[in-house]
């Protein structure tokens, strides 16, 4: 894809005007690599777990995909996720459940992880703890519109994420999986991801090394 001047979409470090485009993006993509509009009480709830602590924290380790200034994807990452667990019961946490107390009516969407379990994941930074966080400290979210896949930018996006963590001297980067998304894990695995031991049929989690 390429826009009107014949440009292919380029790969960047995330600005924080880019916020808004982020939050967006993580919810057009969330209902197992779609739309997830209307699916929960409040929209604002799977951007505020999957994708706005990790700009909040490692703005750094955030990379879009720009499309002639349209944001069409991106990827997202921690070195060290013991300690942004940390930072997020302290920073992010506290604040994650005063807006959401408790889930909102019920929708005409009966999806397989609820309300209650979304907001339950949002207040509760140890569910990130994984067996194998000595092996794999980095994890990493990543998601593009459909109208971007099959262009290698997924690749680029995880390449460029990679990268940067070798070069922090990071060994290797972990992360989960919705297992309703089969397509997302077949690419992984053409990457290179594999299987980590603690990984279950209801919540998967794949690990690569970096550089």
């Amino acid at each position: 894809m390429t826009d009107a001047a014949g440009r292919a979409p380029v790969i960047r470090p995330y600005r924080a005007a880019d916020h808004d485009a982020l939050a967006r993006i993580c919810l057009l993509t969330a209902a197992g690599g779609g739309d997830a509009t209307g699916v929960y009480g409040d929209d604002t709830l799977m951007p505020e777990v999957y994708a706005l602590p990790y700009v909040e924290y490692a703005p750094d380790l955030a990379f879009v995909v720009d499309d002639g200034g349209v944001v069409g994807g991106y990827v997202l990452g921690v070195a060290d996720t013991a300690d942004f667990i940390d930072w997020y019961a302290r920073e992010w946490a506290p604040g994650f459940r005063r807006r959401h107390p408790m889930p909102a009516p019920p929708t005409t969407h009966r999806p397989a992880y609820t309300e209650a379990e979304l907001i339950a994941d949002g207040g509760d930074p140890e569910r990130m703890r994984i067996a194998e966080l000595d092996a794999y400290p980095a994890h990493l979210h990543i998601d593009l519109l459909s109208r971007y896949h099959g262009q290698g930018l997924g690749r680029r996006l995880i390449d460029r994420l990679r990268d940067a963590l070798a070069q922090r001297g990071v060994p290797a980067v972990h992360l989960g999986l919705d297992p309703a998304n089969t397509g997302a894990r077949a690419f992984y695995e053409r990457l290179g991801f594999h299987e980590l031991a603690s990984s279950r049929p209801d919540a998967p989690l794949l690990g690569i090394t970096t550089r």
